[in-house]
């Protein structure tokens, strides 16, 4: 080998392993840097709910409650929480009491949200809407939670729409007066689901909590839904934005979790933070990958996106 080869070789020898030291480094920094922030807390309340980390968490939904906690979230959300029975209730309460974490929304829910009821006035539906707002009070008592999804349920083609309109509001007037004295908040979701659904726009939900005119009615706004119906994310949030008393989050297409999609969640979540939002956001939305690393992913996502203050 002449001297111009041993000279070049020995150069890119040595660079290779300035490279990669330098490799190595950035890797420990970036494994450093998430352990780290494993244990944080975020800018923002965000909570999970069942299954969303059964892999990493554990099979049962108090273990992966712990693993939530232990993830720096402290809020969960459970649709379903209406339907489980007393002493699960109370041993989802009592975990939620023991590690100072809050419940988010679950559903008021008695068979009639995804049909025609509410909108069409019939007293059967009004009085069984009432009868399943004082179960959730109950249910509520148990795990400290304040607010509560309710749905309207579907158009009735057969009634004008202001009579439908009038008939929603009356049921959510008697809903309002079983919560208002528990300090309870009913939060309507507006959501994309069916063109059936009566409500599918930020601006019927939010003419709805204005007639009522209770502070135990307010709007769920759900990012996902809204994204698909009325787009202008911020611009629509800000025009409601008195009667907004719950957030939920989803990318779109495919409602998975932040980053996945066409939402700016960085940005989006930046202005809630900005406007002062207390209260919870509620991860409503599947994994886009399957397993632990999936379920990785997902923190790591929430991580970047809340990454908003630097």
């Amino acid at each position: 080998m002449n001297r111009t080869e041993f000279l070049k070789n020995s150069l890119f020898g040595a660079g290779a392993l300035v490279a990669g030291s330098s490799i190595n480094a950035l890797a420990a920094d970036q494994s450093s840097a998430s352990a780290q922030a494993a244990g944080k807390t975020f800018n923002l309340d965000y909570a999970p709910h069942e299954g969303m980390f059964k892999n990493a968490g554990g099979a049962t939904f108090l273990d992966q409650i712990q693993y939530m906690y232990d993830q720096g979230f402290r809020s969960i959300e459970d649709n379903g929480f209406l339907g489980r029975s007393v002493e699960d209730q109370t041993k989802i309460g009592n975990l939620l009491a023991k590690l100072g974490m809050r419940m988010g929304v679950f559903v008021v829910d008695g068979g009639d949200n995804w049909k025609t009821s509410l909108t069409t006035g019939k007293k059967e539906f009004k009085d069984k809407f009432v009868e399943t707002c004082k179960r959730s009070v109950e249910a509520a008592k148990r795990c400290n939670a304040k607010w509560l999804t309710v749905v309207p349920g579907f158009y009735e083609r057969k009634l004008p729409y202001g009579n439908q309109f009038a008939n929603v509001i009356d049921a959510m007037r008697a809903g309002a007066e079983i919560f208002e004295p528990h300090g309870l908040v009913m939060v309507l979701e507006t959501l994309s689901d069916t063109p059936e659904l009566f409500l599918q726009q930020t601006h019927e939900t939010y003419a709805v909590c204005k007639a009522v005119n209770s502070p135990s009615c307010k709007i769920l706004y759900d990012i996902y839904h809204m994204q698909k119906t009325e787009g202008q994310l911020i611009v629509n949030m800000d025009r409601c934005w008195e009667e907004i008393a719950y957030i939920q989050i989803g990318d779109n297409p495919g409602r998975k979790e932040p980053t996945t999609g066409e939402i700016n969640y960085k940005n989006l979540f930046k202005h809630i933070y900005d406007k002062g939002y207390k209260g919870v956001m509620g991860m409503e939305h599947g994994n886009s990958k399957q397993g632990k690393e999936g379920e990785l992913r997902v923190i790591q996502a929430y991580r970047e996106c809340d990454n908003f203050l630097a």
